[in-house]
């Protein structure tokens, strides 16, 4: 593999880890209603679970509340168990139409708890970055083994996968941080 193919790898994987981290940041509850805070939910409808977003329209109308329409009215006792078996502590409504989930505030001490899944969930984005890190160096020597590559571009492409790491580690460390802000804040 070429210098510039280690590095691309390395950055297409690199961002890759950002946007699960950006997945997982999003389906964690701040004090205001999100539509994200129910995408993990899988309902059982037609014979498999399947994501809430493929059968119905996911809002938030209000900054407390969750409006789901299902694209078929015969879901919606489906999608009710599948909210309350889901462990994210909602209570949903419906009325034959729409199911409505009221989000009630968040106390301190399960802000503190999501504060600290928040700073779990960007340390494993850093892992999973240096072990892209590590994958690129050794693709690196490998391809100096291989005669592909000179001493100097290996190192040069090892700086680059340095510089890389650096740069989406921070990007890591910043989203945490927001999203941290977001849930502290009342």
């Amino acid at each position: 593999m070429a210098g510039d193919e280690i590095l691309f790898d390395s950055e297409e994987r690199m961002d890759k880890a950002i946007d699960v981290l950006k997945k997982n940041l999003s389906g964690i509850r701040t004090g205001r209603a999100n539509p994200g805070l129910v995408d993990s939910v899988r309902v059982d409808v037609y014979g498999s679970p399947t994501p809430l977003k493929q059968i119905a329209s996911v809002g938030a109308p209000e900054p407390t509340q969750i409006v789901i329409r299902p694209y078929d009215a015969g879901t919606i006792k489906e999608i009710e168990k599948a909210i309350v078996a889901s462990d994210l502590g909602f209570n949903p409504q419906s009325d034959g139409r729409v199911v409505r989930i009221n989000i009630p505030p968040l106390s301190t001490d399960v802000r503190k708890k999501m504060v600290s899944r928040i700073k779990d969930l960007a340390e494993e984005a850093k892992v999973s970055i240096r072990n892209i890190r590590r994958d690129g160096n050794k693709a690196a020597e490998q391809a100096e083994k291989d005669k592909t590559v000179s001493e100097d571009q290996r190192d040069d492409i090892k700086d680059g996968i340095q510089k890389l790491t650096h740069q989406y580690e921070e990007k890591a460390s910043e989203m945490a941080k927001t999203r941290q802000s977001e849930v502290m804040e009342e």
